[in-house]
């Protein structure tokens, strides 16, 4: 059982690509403010990867949560988007389809949790 929320922020965005941009800039202040400034970038790329998919497949809005717990960063981002996103192999001329493979060579962990009404993408990065 993982240990509660030291600090938790959440926030609901359209499901637009000027989001993607917004999510980051969240994002990077609260990871700042927090003190976490060493996993800004990381976390940065990780919730660009999931927010961006979210935007494509989801909906027309996600939520994205971040929390800081017993010394590591949560995130997850939920769509009420179909389907389960899963890693792929992208050839090296694609021009996409390489999101999932990054988070997971960035993250400490990462999972899907399909919901009644969509799923959650979550991750862990331990500073």
């Amino acid at each position: 059982m993982s240990a509660p929320p030291t600090r938790m922020v959440e926030y609901l965005l359209p499901s637009v690509p000027s989001g993607v941009g917004r999510a980051r800039e969240l994002i990077r202040t609260d990871l700042t403010d927090w003190g976490l400034a060493h996993v800004v970038d990381d976390c940065l790329l990780i919730v660009s990867e999931l927010v961006t998919n979210a935007v494509r497949y989801g909906g027309s809005a996600y939520a994205l949560r971040l929390e800081e717990r017993a010394g590591e960063v949560y995130g997850e981002v939920f769509d009420p988007g179909e389907g389960v996103p899963r890693p792929r192999a992208a050839d090296m001329d694609a021009i996409s389809g390489r999101g999932l493979q990054i988070v997971g060579a960035i993250a400490d962990a990462w999972g899907v949790t399909a919901t009644d009404n969509g799923k959650v993408v979550w991750f862990c990065v331990t500073p």
